[in-house]
């Protein structure tokens, strides 16, 4: 049997390395007797096994800790008086002073959204001459994931 060297790759054409190591019949080997885990590639090209903490029932109160991470995220919160659709015709006639109709009612409780997500109904007040709102009304996660569902 010939030990030449393959070009660039230290391995012989018998199957071992130029340290004198038989790697692939060792791999062979271990495959024969299921000994070998299948691993998928990272993107390096390198094949390593995932490496995760072990779970316990009590794992997500271990963690309550955590959301203090995303208490200071910025969300942006709109206050939804009303809608309407028009033609783009009226929408170019309009002028100062002009009124456009919209299809909330008054006194009717506006809906108070987080990043477009509805969280709450209110009514508008009036605090130190700027405008506010009192919930009146606050979904709860349940009716939220119900609205999803839909």
């Amino acid at each position: 049997m010939s030990t030449e060297t393959a070009a660039g790759t230290g391995i012989t054409q018998s199957g071992s390395n130029e340290d004198g190591g038989d790697h692939w019949g060792a791999a062979m080997a271990e495959q024969s007797a299921g000994e070998v885990e299948t691993l998928a590639p990272t993107d390096t090209g390198r094949n390593a096994p995932a490496m995760f903490e072990q779970l316990t029932p009590g794992g997500a109160k271990s963690h309550v800790n955590d959301i203090n991470m995303i208490l200071d995220i910025p969300v942006q919160l709109t206050v939804e008086l009303g809608g309407t659709k028009i033609p783009i015709r009226h929408i170019l006639q309009l002028a100062q002073g002009s009124v456009v109709e919209l299809d909330g009612l008054a006194g009717e409780p506006m809906d108070v959204l987080i990043n477009g997500c509805l969280i709450a109904q209110g009514e508008v007040v009036v605090v130190n001459e700027k405008f506010g709102i009192r919930l009146t009304d606050v979904i709860t996660p349940s009716q939220r994931i119900r609205k999803l569902n839909r």
